[in-house]
């Protein structure tokens, strides 16, 4: 197959990794920068340009889009569906899962366990929003942040009132949520393929930190997930149309929780801790179901 990845750098190690799989496979694979792309939208005949040529001849897409240009990655990616690629996740997909409020809401008419999560712009009672989740302490969240950043824990009533008020003069959209301090500070990244929880890994925060991303200096370990945390996570990213996505979820008192479902989960984390070969594993996807023309998205909302 010839399969284009969108991805600003070859340099990065999920990129490098996608390419090094797919050409042990025998595939061709090209690195393509998004950014890069421009396209002739009202064209009968659709296409995308890159450094003065056309890209022609691709059975697949794996799109590795970075939050702040969801808007224009998503773009192209939407072009190369028109043009009857396949692509590994799609753009609807996509931009359903980046959308912090969005998938909340999807995943909760789902059903699917979730920390007790309102949302706000400008409220007018403090006092109401805040016993609306349970009271402090409570983490908020910018609607536009990612990795962790945009990200607060109000430990105590003043605290929440403040970074609200603030929140407010950046006429910003936040979330809040409850604190699940049972979890303490640790996180699951469960790595689903298709239909299949591939690799999943228990990611801790560092003391007094409660984020545990690993590039905050969180660790990572091995650990075994339940049926009921592997159907959560399964279930999550068909919610959001995604063929390959990063869930995370949180052990509460009440079950498994879903904080986030990434459509674009890094691979070094995962691999280093796990051992697999989930850039081979994402090949091997491809391979089944990289067809022309299948481009519909599966997920709704």
């Amino acid at each position: 197959m010839k399969i284009g990845i969108l991805s600003r750098s070859k340099a990065l190690y999920s990129t490098r990794r996608l390419v090094e799989a797919g050409q042990e496979r025998g595939h061709e694979v090209k690195v393509i920068d998004h950014l890069r792309c421009y396209m002739n939208i009202a064209s009968h005949k659709p296409a995308v340009h890159y450094k003065g040529e056309a890209l022609e001849g691709f059975d697949a897409v794996i799109p590795r889009i970075g939050a702040s240009v969801t808007f224009y990655g998503t773009a192209v990616v939407r072009q190369f569906e028109m043009m009857e690629v396949y692509s590994l996740n799609e753009s609807v997909a996509i931009t359903r899962s980046r959308d912090k409020l969005r998938s909340m809401q999807l995943l909760a008419r789902k059903g699917i366990g979730l920390p007790v999560t309102g949302f706000a712009h400008s409220p007018d009672d403090t006092d109401d929003l805040l016993k609306l989740v349970g009271g402090a302490p409570v983490i908020l969240k910018l609607l536009e942040g990612t990795q962790g950043k945009g990200v607060v824990l109000a430990e105590n009533k003043k605290a929440a009132e403040s970074v609200i008020d603030a929140f407010r003069g950046l006429r910003a959209n936040f979330l809040l949520q409850e604190f699940i301090a049972e979890a303490g500070g640790a996180d699951i990244r469960a790595f689903v393929i298709g239909e299949i929880v591939v690799a999943a890994m228990k990611r801790q925060a560092p003391e007094g930190e409660f984020r545990s991303n690993l590039h905050r200096g969180g660790k990572a370990e091995l650990v075994r997930l339940t049926p009921e945390e592997r159907l959560t996570a399964v279930r999550s990213a068909k919610i959001m149309g995604l063929n390959v996505a990063g869930v995370d979820i949180v052990r509460s008192n009440h079950g498994p929780v879903v904080l986030e479902v990434n459509s674009s989960p890094g691979l070094e984390g995962i691999e280093s801790t796990t051992g697999k070969d989930v850039a081979g594993m994402i090949m091997q996807f491809l391979e089944k179901n990289a067809k022309h023309g299948r481009t519909r998205t599966r997920g709704q909302g």
